[in-house]
């Protein structure tokens, strides 16, 4: 992947692999390893290429989008906790280029999760799709019944709470 990416832009700037050397310091054999996939480069090496070529770091890192994604809940093995009361199903794990993951979570009756504070600037949304759940954000409790949503800085303590006699569900994503 790196390779093809580096020969795409190679060919694009229009540059051979003796121009790209000359840019990168990186020396027209090993550019020619990279992109015939028989090397690949440490990350200083990578840096090099990237400055070099006046790319992101980030161009050499990303996989070619497909059109879509289908994840089937179904499938995923749960994160349990709270004694098997709390499952955590990942939907789209943490992705560091979009910096957001996502659950699908089940909360059974009267169970209660205490999240601790995440860093600075990190947001959560909840969506409860089935169910009636109780957040509470610092000293403040708040209740969320099936169709609403919250967004909330998760940077201080809070508190999920399944207060019924049915099972709630929700999706969370948090954005980091």
């Amino acid at each position: 992947m790196i390779g093809e990416q580096l020969k795409k832009i190679r060919k694009q700037k229009n540059l051979t692999l003796e121009q790209v050397s000359a840019l990168t310091s990186v020396s027209k054999p090993m550019l020619g390893q990279i992109e015939r996939s028989r090397s690949v480069p440490t990350i200083t090496t990578l840096w090099k290429i990237a400055t070099g070529l006046k790319v992101p770091l980030s161009t050499f890192l990303v996989e070619e989008e497909t059109k879509y994604t289908i994840i089937d809940q179904k499938k995923e093995e749960p994160i349990l906790s709270e004694k098997g009361k709390m499952r955590a199903y990942t939907i789209f794990p943490y992705d560091p280029l979009r910096n957001f993951e996502t659950f699908y979570i089940e909360f059974d009756p009267e169970c209660k999760h205490i999240s601790l504070p995440h860093d600075e600037n990190v947001e959560e949304t909840i969506f409860v799709i089935e169910g009636e759940l109780t957040m509470k954000l610092k000293e403040e409790e708040i209740q969320l019944k099936k169709g609403q949503a919250i967004r909330f800085f998760a940077n201080i303590e809070h508190t999920y709470q399944n207060k019924n006699d049915q099972i709630c569900k929700i999706y969370n994503t948090i954005f980091y």
